[in-house]
């Protein structure tokens, strides 16, 4: 679990290149997915691996040909900025901050190690490369007429400019403080900008703070900017600064920058794709690698769970949304590095130990309780299953257990439990209101609502991993406890519908149309998506859910439905109501992370084969290697890691239980560089976009007539063959009954 702190070069010295020396992160193209389906695009962040310096051009999407300004780090994923930044050639005025900045997108350069943008109407070269706690502007103003950079903060704090070209900051938010200490290659005129005009004060202080440097014409034409940034001081700031970033040397920083993603994306090594396939799959593996960052600087770190700075060698990690990365993102992880992994978690521990509470969506100034579920319970159970087991799985265990029976399980909501959550404990199933009947639970958020199927099914998963973890450890009380309760989701399903459906706190069924019933995003009973999602969502359990359904066959045939089923209403209609459910086929929506692993359930039917059909055309149809190739919010990583394993050709359809199940690789050949220096390599031969079908596996020479393979098998390094051709075999693989 420990790591000492070394700087980002020494760890590269350290790290023997036993990756290919190809360079896989040519096919890197951060644009991809830069103008949302719906809600959010995509954000071309530019930063090293799992660390909090991350600095992308602020817009509204890849459409708008302005840009707003450039921030020196952000709060975290989609979250908000930190300390503006922007370059302008323009005469100062009061207003000049609000003031865009028209660009051609042609002449934009982003890679994950580098932005470069020629803002041909300023006449203003930009570039920045980063470091983990520190960053490097720099600024070519050779062809324009005026110098001047602008600075702002977003929410209150201060500026403070001294002489040596030292800029100081502080920005405030959330209850905390962000600090910045740079430095200018060149002297200016500092001076503010607040509603009386333009004044040379040193020093700003107060809400959306604004100031200036303004470089006279004699001045050097290429103006740089270093900086260290830091959640501690800003004399951490300054520490961190000179720890990454010796003299003025911006192309020694971009290369550190550029190894470190060479290594971490040469990880995988794929061949016999298209370019098209080739760009989104590293692409997609580059944004798995934005969450979470490790907030120790160097030796301490401050956490928004205590208020406190600790002094600790271990890493300490921040900004995960866990309801959409328990999928897929964080057992990715454990293949690829479960070291990081295990950091990761036992990070979760500490916070737990400092908070009171196992953190759902943990960011940097404390748990922000989005969503639904403890889902760190499933993923806690998963790393130990998969041999993760260098963290303090009791405190784990102690957190999660806690959270099982104390806390609220009210949607975006924290802290002890309420009047609903003592019905659940008794009746096994979250009450639902009928239509237009008001709410009487004061802690009920106004607009997420109950959530009620939603709620019920989330727990039962937790707590069947729960269960489990007991059952791991030995606690034998709590693993009968559990147990039971990892059932709730049979209490509501309603047979005569086919549908998981929300009861009353009579215990009567309401009267609903599961397809458009509910508010917005159905919230009154399910969560962003409708009944027909939730339909599936008992992963843990998915014998128990074929049986509900009356067998395989009835499975197959409500899976083939789903695809097929209409909205039932105009897609205005629908989706003006669900517009996080995008991605659309029949009522299946990929943009949405609850349906991730719904293409796979045809391996538990006697049509595996349809799974091979329906992965391919997922993938082909809506993660296409352009702006608009991402069918839904990207949640920093959380659908990017469906797109790596389904590319790779298998997927882990229930995290809790250590086992991959076998889709359509995209590849002729991907070769996982494992961290224990072994090879899993997956072969295809033939595969191209027609032959999709497997007709035979060999795995490790030994044929292989079944859907799985276990996550020892991986890691210990082997070869999956599988023979593909353009029509179906009907036999291979299939469940008998």
């Amino acid at each position: 679990m420990k790591q000492a702190y070394l700087t980002a070069a020494v760890i590269l010295l350290f790290s023997a290149a036993i990756y290919s020396q190809k360079d896989y992160t040519k096919y890197i193209d951060p644009k991809i997915g830069s103008v949302g389906q719906l809600l959010e695009p995509t954000r071309p962040a530019v930063h090293q691996p799992n660390q909090p310096v991350r600095m992308y051009p602020v817009r509204k999407d890849f459409l708008d040909d302005q840009i707003s300004w450039f921030p020196m780090s952000i709060i975290s994923h989609r979250g908000g900025e930190l300390f503006g930044l922007k370059p302008a050639n323009k005469k100062i005025s009061p207003k000049i901050w609000e003031e865009k900045i028209a660009y051609d997108n042609d002449m934009e350069i982003i890679k994950p190690w580098y932005y470069c943008n020629s803002l041909i109407e300023e006449k203003i070269k930009i570039e920045f490369t980063p470091g983990a706690k520190a960053g490097f502007f720099r600024f070519d103003f050779s062809n324009a007429e005026n110098r001047t950079l602008l600075l702002r903060l977003f929410k209150g704090g201060e500026w403070k400019f001294e002489k040596g070209g030292i800029l100081t900051g502080v920005e405030e938010f959330e209850g905390m403080k962000a600090y910045v200490y740079g430095i200018f290659s060149a002297e200016g005129r500092f001076g503010i900008l607040d509603e009386e005009g333009i004044k040379d004060n040193q020093t700003i202080t107060g809400k959306k703070a604004s100031a200036f440097l303004e470089f006279a014409k004699d001045a050097p034409a290429a103006v740089q900017f270093k900086y260290g940034f830091s959640f501690i001081s800003i004399e951490q700031a300054e520490k961190n600064l000179k720890t990454e970033i010796d003299g003025w040397d911006f192309e020694k920083l971009k290369e550190t920058a550029y190894k470190l993603w060479q290594k971490n994306i040469n990880q995988i090594e794929v061949e016999g794709g298209t370019e098209s396939q080739m760009r989104s799959f590293y692409t997609a593996l580059y944004r798995c690698n934005e969450r979470m960052v490790d907030i120790n600087e160097y030796g301490s770190y401050y956490s928004g769970y205590d208020k406190q700075v600790h002094t600790a060698d271990e890493p300490f990690y921040v900004d995960d949304w866990v309801w959409d990365t328990y999928l897929a993102l964080h057992p990715l992880r454990m293949i690829l590095n479960p070291g990081l992994e295990t950091n990761m978690l036992q990070s979760y521990v500490t916070m737990y130990k400092q908070s009171g509470w196992a953190p759902t969506f943990p960011m940097v100034y404390g748990d922000n309780p989005c969503m639904n579920g403890f889902h760190s319970t499933i993923v806690f159970l998963d790393a130990y299953r998969k041999g993760l087991k260098d963290f303090d799985i009791n405190g784990a265990y102690e957190g999660a257990k806690k959270n099982a029976l104390e806390a609220t399980m009210l949607p975006w909501r924290n802290g002890p439990k309420c009047s609903l959550d003592d019905f659940y404990y008794r009746n096994g199933y979250y009450p639902a209101l009928h239509p237009d009947e008001k709410e009487t639970v004061e802690e009920v958020e106004k607009f997420e609502k109950r959530q009620a199927v939603a709620v019920t099914l989330g727990h039962s998963y937790d707590d069947w991993a729960l269960a489990q973890l007991a059952d791991e450890l030995g606690k034998k009380d709590d693993f009968k406890l559990f147990s039971k309760r990892g059932e709730n989701y049979k209490n509501v399903w309603r047979a005569d519908k086919e549908m998981m459906w929300p009861k009353d706190s009579a215990g009567e069924w309401i009267e609903i149309n599961p397809k458009i019933d509910g508010g917005m995003g159905g919230r009154d009973y399910y969560d962003e998506n409708n009944g027909w999602t939730y339909l599936w969502q008992v992963q843990e359990d998915i014998p128990g859910l074929i049986s509900l359904m009356g067998g395989k066959d009835k499975f197959e045939a409500k899976l083939d439905q789903l695809f097929r089923e209409g909205l039932g209403v105009s897609k205005y209609q629908f989706q003006s109501k669900f517009p996080d459910a995008t991605g659309l086929v029949g009522q299946f929506s990929m943009g949405n992370e609850p349906s991730f692993h719904i293409p796979y359930l045809y391996n538990y039917t006697k049509s595996p084969w349809k799974t091979q059909k329906r992965i391919r055309f997922l993938l082909d149809v809506w993660y296409k290697d352009n702006i608009f190739g991402i069918p839904g919010d990207e949640d920093g990583g959380g659908m990017s890691a469906f797109v790596v394993f389904s590319m790779l050709g298998f997927y882990p359809v229930v995290p809790g239980q250590p086992v991959y199940t076998i889709g359509s690789p995209s590849f002729e050949k991907a070769v996982i560089n494992l961290p224990n220096g072994k090879k899993f390599e997956i072969i295809a031969y033939n595969c191209s976009k027609e032959n999709k079908y497997i007709h035979k596996a060999v795995l490790n020479g030994k044929e292989l007539n079944a859907l799985w393979f276990t996550h020892e098998e991986l890691m210990k390094g082997g070869i999956l063959e599988l023979d593909m051709k353009s029509a179906p075999d009907f036999d291979w693989g299939t469940i008998k009954q």
